[in-house]
């Protein structure tokens, strides 16, 4: 059995410009959910020893424990390297950012810096190429992007995005593209999206 809902969006002036459907399928019988045994999840030993992708992420002066403990979750999802952690972003351990990582504050990799600066010259002194995500002239589209090993992208304050401090260290920037009505999004979501579209050219589809 399944079930129709008819979107339609309207142009400037008011008349419907297009229109589409959403179908949403019924649970088939034979679909359930895997048990955690299942799930072939491997122990934090296990996981500090594996192979990760070599990708920094930096939070730049990202205020909420929730945000930063999303963006530890996400980093162990998809075995990113590092996360920089920079100015007022909370560092582990914190019942805050533990709440919301479920544990994987304690299996990423991360460092603290004073500044978001700072850790920009230590990204440079190693080597990395540094990409700010943020809405800036001549920033490329994530769907035109191509992720390469050795990068760290740099994501910004919930109010004030990345800091002026941070972009002349960078070697370009990416914009996520979107239709709604706000142009912003959650900085752990826009993170998430980030990661896994490296997970998926660099781990899932390497060239």
């Amino acid at each position: 059995m399944k079930q129709s809902a008819c979107l339609s969006k309207k142009n400037h002036t008011g008349d419907y410009a297009t229109s589409f459907f959403v179908y949403f399928a019924a649970k088939k019988e034979n679909m359930r959910k895997l048990s955690m045994d299942e799930l072939n999840r491997i122990s934090k030993d296990d996981f500090k020893q594996a192979d990760k992708l070599p990708i920094i992420i930096v939070l730049d002066n990202v205020r909420s424990l929730s945000n930063v403990g999303a963006f530890f979750r996400t980093a162990d999802a998809f075995r990113i390297g590092e996360l920089f952690l920079c100015g007022i972003t909370a560092c582990p351990p914190h019942r805050e950012i533990h709440k919301t990582a479920l544990g994987a504050d304690e299996t990423v990799k991360w460092r603290y810096f004073d500044t978001t600066e700072a850790a920009c010259q230590t990204l440079k002194a190693e080597g990395y190429k540094i990409f700010a995500v943020e809405q800036v002239e001549g920033s490329v589209s994530l769907e035109d992007f191509r992720f390469e090993p050795q990068t760290a992208y740099i994501l910004g304050n919930e109010v004030e995005g990345v800091s002026e401090e941070a972009l002349p260290y960078c070697d370009s920037a990416i914009e996520l593209p979107q239709a709604g009505t706000k142009h912003s999004i959650n900085v752990s979501v826009c993170a998430g999206i980030i990661m896994w579209e490296l997970f998926e050219q660099l781990y899932l589809r390497p060239k």
